[in-house]
């Protein structure tokens, strides 16, 4: 049943406060990462997946791109709505109800009779992961205390560990049993969707700080900042999404790799940025949020490029700091989003997280297109580049007024 009162929320602000540190609630910071994990174990396993879907139903690599898309509008580009009904009220049931659909959509696209079916189970997919992640960091940043990106960091830390472990556990359940082989992740879908159906509605939502809310008060929107940010973002997942979408063909189709290295591969690269993640929030917190994007996005420019020259295990560990680098900022650019619109903080956190990741889709269909006609190094190398493109835009990120002059 809806769990419609009033949400008790306020958005994070990078203001110092006078009164004593707030903890996180470490409790439910973990149960909401459990869920995280599931959601994005699932949705991790489609880039692995992908390759033998493709050899099942005879697509082309526009055709595997434009499933990429799809994920991506259902999963991320719808999440500012359910960003904004966050912002309207709590709406903690939809929780173990996202768990379930994210699950039961990725399970059944092995039984997909053809292309048509097997898109409608990613939107199904798509759609239990938007429905998720705005409620899930909204309720995280409420109970977080005061170092935001720290808490948040460990939120994301179960999102980004189930996005690493999916690949390597899809492609062992699938060379065991076939594309049926994904059924297996219901196992962990719904043990977890009893349980946060079971547990969360015992915690009662925290009461905000009086300093946060009085800053919180104060802060103003500034949307332009926050249309900036999203063109940082996007362009960011476009490297994330063209290099896990295309490096497992690249090995297999170019290289001649066995099919079975494409979990391990993508498990280095998104295992690592799990890392990053953690490492980030600290960081970030001492630094700022703004600082750190920028020359975080720097950093990962030369790994990029340097890991389609290098082979062997040199590779390996070169994806592994593209990786750790190019998604340490995903947290911290919640954060900085959140300091933009502190009045609209769900909706930060789907335009963030959702819109913006899911502009990457398209950034991918259009290297899916580049792969078709000029071949997956090319599109590969022009991935490789666009971190450039993120930190050039980003270095024009405006710091979060702690006031509102209106």
């Amino acid at each position: 049943m809806a769990d419609s009162k009033p949400a008790a929320y306020t958005a994070p602000a990078l203001v110092t406060s006078t009164s004593d540190p707030v903890r996180a609630n470490a409790k439910l910071i973990s149960l909401l990462a459990l869920g995280h994990f599931v959601v994005d174990l699932n949705q991790g396993s489609l880039p692995a997946l992908l390759p033998f879907l493709k050899a099942a139903h005879q697509l082309s690599y526009a055709a595997v791109a434009t499933i990429v898309l799809a994920a991506n509008v259902a999963s991320s580009l719808v999440q500012p709505v359910f960003g904004y009904f966050a912002d309207q009220s709590a709406r903690r049931w939809m929780l173990p109800m996202s768990v379930l659909l994210t699950g039961a959509g990725f399970a059944l696209m092995g039984l997909a009779p053809g292309y048509g079916t097997l898109v409608a189970l990613v939107l199904l997919m798509g759609f239990g992961v938007a429905a998720y992640h705005p409620e899930g960091y909204k309720t995280a940043t409420s109970v977080a205390g005061e170092r935001k990106a720290t808490a948040l960091s460990w939120f994301s830390l179960g999102g980004n560990v189930g996005v690493a472990l999916g690949p390597p556990v899809i492609t062992a359940l699938v060379t065991a049993a076939g594309l049926a082989g994904s059924l297996g992740l219901l196992v962990p879908t719904l043990i977890v969707s009893a349980l946060l159906l079971a547990v969360l509605p015992s915690f009662a939502e925290s009461a905000a700080p009086r300093a946060a809310a009085a800053a919180a008060a104060r802060g103003a929107n500034m949307p332009g900042a926050m249309a900036l940010l999203i063109l940082v973002v996007t362009i960011r997942s476009w490297a994330t999404l063209g290099f896990t979408t295309f490096v497992p063909f690249y090995y297999i189709d170019v290289l001649g790799a066995d099919p079975r290295l494409v979990g391990p591969l993508l498990f280095v690269f998104l295992g690592a940025g799990a890392l990053g993640t953690v490492a980030a929030g600290p960081l970030a917190d001492r630094w700022g949020p703004r600082a750190f994007t920028q020359w975080a996005l720097l950093a990962a420019l030369p790994f990029g490029a340097l890991f389609l020259v290098v082979k062997g295990v040199l590779a390996f560990v070169v994806l592994g700091i593209f990786g750790a680098l190019l998604t340490s900022s995903f947290t911290v650019s919640v954060v900085l989003g959140q300091a933009y619109l502190p009045r609209r903080a769900g909706m930060a956190s789907g335009l963030i997280v959702g819109f913006a990741i899911g502009a990457g889709g398209v950034g991918v269909t259009v290297l899916g297109w580049i792969a078709d006609r000029y071949g997956l190094p090319t599109a590969l190398w022009i991935t490789a580049f666009t971190p450039l493109a993120a930190f050039v835009a980003s270095r024009f990120l405006p710091a979060p007024r702690a006031h509102d002059d209106r």
